[in-house]
């Protein structure tokens, strides 16, 4: 059920005509508490959508008592109207459930620059709709309805003694650090306030979502919710809820990577022996956004050439001719120089494991990111036509 899972919430997905081809496209999501709790983190990207631009001044309360979700539009370079929508929506949904408009989080998703009087109106007229279908079981029908050029929805459930915590994603493209394409809504019935609930939240997603580098393209609408009802009555540790809210946006960031469009291969980069964790993300991410590396997975040729070939632009502290690079389990470079035979890798699985040892320190860092292949720009190629 993913973010119905957990006790206090309700959620529906409904079709609203967004999407040409009729599918559910408005999400709703409700804290029934009897805490209203909320934490987000948003992208990083200075282009912002409207419904970014909303949500960012709404939670800095910590409070949130629902948030509406609409795929088949991202309502973003929008302008003035934009704004005006999203505030509509706000305001549409908080008429509805008797709450504050200002307590109710917008997410958007879709194409960027288009939207008009129809939108708006479809829009409206899904959250009406979705609210009235608010059900305790609704959380499968959310996710549905948040997909765009997902397949298959993404949806996560980690139950701890009294307490547990439920989520949903979408993503499929423009998948990179501030948090990737995709929008997140994650519940939770334990105990904590707000503080703690960011705190959780950004320790979280900084080793889950901001790791996944897929084809280095950040999106304008990128928002991570953790919402939370504390209806178990159970106030876990924050090591305990720390741990499993994690475990949770691992789960879903890898599904993501899973579904990222077009990939023919899931990489993990592993960056082993660093002077320092950032050192470790820098040289992981080098390597997540080098095309020719990303091309030769796509062929199945572990050329590991290209490989120290993109860890030697950063600024991280190696030596080059003192690293070594493992592809599914063979060591094809020792200390900056050839080892085993390529003949002895295989990388026709979909899972391929690339270990970077540094040689230079005890930090470590995994980056997840797919392949280039013809299908993913046959899709973007075509994505608004």
């Amino acid at each position: 059920m993913s973010v119905t899972a957990p006790r206090g919430f309700d959620a529906a997905g409904v079709a609203a005509g967004l999407k040409s081809t009729g599918k559910t496209d408005v999400a709703v999501v409700v804290n029934r508490g009897p805490l209203k709790v909320g934490a987000a983190v948003f992208t990083s990207n200075r282009a912002r959508a409207n419904p970014i631009l909303w949500s960012q001044q709404a939670i800095q309360d910590g409070v949130v008592e629902a948030i509406v979700l609409n795929s088949g539009g991202a309502n973003c370079f929008t302008g003035t109207f934009g704004f005006q929508t999203t505030h509509q929506t706000a305001e549409r949904a908080a008429e509805l459930l008797g709450v504050s408009s200002g307590d109710v989080l917008i997410c958007s998703t879709g194409l960027i620059g288009t939207g008009d009087e129809v939108f708006r109106a479809k829009v409206l007229d899904g959250t009406a709709k979705a609210i009235a279908a608010l059900s305790p079981d609704g959380g499968e029908a959310a996710s549905l309805a948040i997909m765009t050029t997902d397949s298959r929805p993404k949806r996560s459930v980690v139950g701890r003694d009294g307490w547990s915590i439920g989520g949903m994603a979408k993503g499929a493209g423009m998948l990179a650090p501030g948090l990737a394409t995709m929008l997140v809504v994650i519940t939770t019935d334990a105990v904590l306030d707000a503080a703690a609930a960011d705190t959780a939240l950004r320790q979280a997603t900084g080793v889950t979502f901001d790791r996944l580098d897929s084809d280095g393209c950040m999106s304008t609408n990128d928002q991570v919710t953790l919402m939370v009802s504390g209806a178990s009555g159970v106030t876990p540790t924050a090591e305990d809820f720390a741990a499993a809210l994690a475990e949770v946006c691992l789960d879903l960031a890898t599904q993501l990577q899973g579904d990222a469009e077009g990939a023919s291969h899931d990489i993990a980069i592993r960056v082993v022996h660093a002077a320092s964790e950032a050192d470790a993300v820098e040289v992981g991410r080098s390597v997540a956004r080098n095309n020719l590396f990303k091309a030769a997975i796509f062929g199945n040729d572990p050329n590991w050439g290209r490989v120290l070939a993109a860890i030697g632009t950063t600024d991280a502290a190696f030596d080059p001719y003192d690293v070594d690079v493992w592809m599914n389990g063979v060591r094809v470079c020792s200390k900056g120089g050839p080892d085993a035979s390529r003949d002895d890798v295989d990388l026709t699985p979909r899972a391929t494991d690339l270990l970077i040892d540094l040689r230079v320190g005890d930090a470590s860092a995994t980056i997840l990111t797919n392949d280039l292949t013809h299908d993913y720009v046959h899709e973007n190629s075509a994505y608004a036509s």
